[in-house]
This record gives C-alpha cells, sequence and structure tokens, in this order.
C-alpha cells in the first residue's frame, strides 16, 4: 500500500525542512506541537496540537495511518525517544523515521522502536537544513531515509591538510578517490558552505575545516582517518 501522509512531530526549524523536503511525495502533511505557540503564520503546513500523554487512538480516528509515515523529530532527545516507543507501542507496523543528537541516543532510538534511526549532531542539523533546499542534497536524503541503504552522514575535522596537496574541494572526485560524498565545509569561524559553491572553489582546504560527508560506514572510518581525525 503507497504511503500519501507524512506525520512530522517536531515544530521545530529541522521539522518544518523536513516538511518542506517532503511535500512533492506526499499528499497530506501535518506537523505536531508540543506546544500551544501558534507557527501556522510562519509555514503552510497544517499544525496540530498533541500531549505526550494523549490517546494515540484520536490520531487513528484523524488520519489513515496504513498510508502514513512517521518522523519523530522534537528537540529534547528525552521526549524523542518517549515519544517513538509510545508511537511504536501503539501502532506496530508503521514506519517511523527518528532524528538523534548523536550515536548513543540513535541506539535508543532503535530500541525505542524506530524503524529507521539519523544520528545527527546540531551542527550537522543545521548543515543539511541549509542544504534541503538543493536538488542534489534532496536526493540523497531521500535514499537515506527512504531506500534500505547503509548510508549514513558524518562530520569529520581535518587534521592532515598535507593529504589534500593544497587542493581546493571542488576539485577533489570525492567519491572516485575516497568513497564518500563530501557536501559541506565549516570552518573553524563556524562559517559553512556547499562544498560547490563558488565560494569553496576558492578556499584551500586547512587543518580545523569539517567535512559533512555521506557514505558508508567502513568508507567514512577508512575517511576520517586519512584526514586525520580519530574521533
Amino acid at each position: 500500500m503507497s504511503v500519501s501522509s507524512a506525520l512530522i512531530f517536531g515544530n521545530n526549524e529541522y521539522g518544518l525542512e523536513i516538511a518542506k523536503n517532503v511535500t512533492h511525495r506526499y499528499s497530506h502533511i501535518s506537523i505536531f506541537s508540543l506546544d500551544d505557540i501558534d507557527i501556522s503564520s510562519v509555514c503552510d503546513f497544517k499544525i496540530e496540537h498533541f500531549d505526550l500523554s494523549d490517546d494515540w487512538d484520536i490520531l487513528r480516528e484523524k488520519h489513515d495511518l496504513d498510508k502514513s509515515i512517521i518522523f519523530c523529530a522534537l528537540n529534547d532527545e528525552a521526549k524523542n525517544i518517549f515519544l517513538t516507543i509510545s508511537l511504536r507501542a501503539a501502532f506496530s507496523d508503521i514506519t517511523i523515521i527518528a532524528m538523534a543528537n548523536n550515536n548513543e541516543d540513535a541506539n535508543k532510538l532503535k530500541m525505542a522502536g524506530a524503524t529507521k534511526v539519523i544520528p545527527i549532531v546540531e551542527t550537522t542539523a543545521n548543515i543539511i537544513t541549509d542544504m534541503l533546499k538543493k536538488p542534489i542534497i534532496t536526493e540523497v536524503l531521500h535514499n537515506i531515509l527512504y531506500q534500505d541503504s547503509a548510508l549514513k552522514i558524518i562530520q569529520a575535522e581535518v587534521k592532515n591538510v598535507e593529504r589534500f596537496n593544497e587542493q581546493y574541494p571542488a576539485d577533489i572526485e570525492w567519491s572516485r578517490d575516497h568513497g564518500v560524498l563530501v557536501l559541506s565545509i565549516i570552518h573553524e569561524d563556524m562559517s559553512q558552505e556547499f562544498i560547490y559553491s563558488s565560494k569553496a572553489k576558492h578556499n584551500l582546504i586547512k587543518n580545523g575545516d569539517i567535512f559533512i560527508a555521506v557514505g558508508y560506514e567502513e568508507d567514512l572510518k577508512e575517511f576520517k582517518k586519512f584526514i586525520g581525525d580519530d574521533s
């Protein structure tokens, strides 16, 4: 049965960007808010209030859950885990995509019943939020979210800059040479830029630069070793 609805729990910036990113895929999108703040004036999506103690039968009455996918994107990780547990207990077969701040929370969310967990630190989340509007990134994230894929997103710090021999980021064949796709760079002053932006084409790679990269786990581990990130 095809999925036609996206139910997004989290009225934060990332939740809104998820909604914008999937609007072409689903005919019905609802954002659920834990508070009473009315954000309908800043977005084009239906906002529904919910409480973590809610009887989820109300959700079933309002939405066709057999044709829905759920995103758990609350800012508070403990509440996000509790939400995931509650939704999984109520709806055993629904697909739940949960956002985690780190790998530890990702493991907790998997145990809580999430179908798929995307571990992202706050900085990475902000980068992804900015890039969701770019078609190439939309496709990458689509593959991570919806396909049976082992792709992961990480951030890794450059400590062996000599490995790049004074190269510019846009001149490197990341996939061919390293088996990963570098999406963006965060500089030491926390400024950030898309890998193929005009600015990135004129900034040499430096120690302290942080790459936001997508790839398979083993390739990402080797890539981190290559650039000297031992975290």
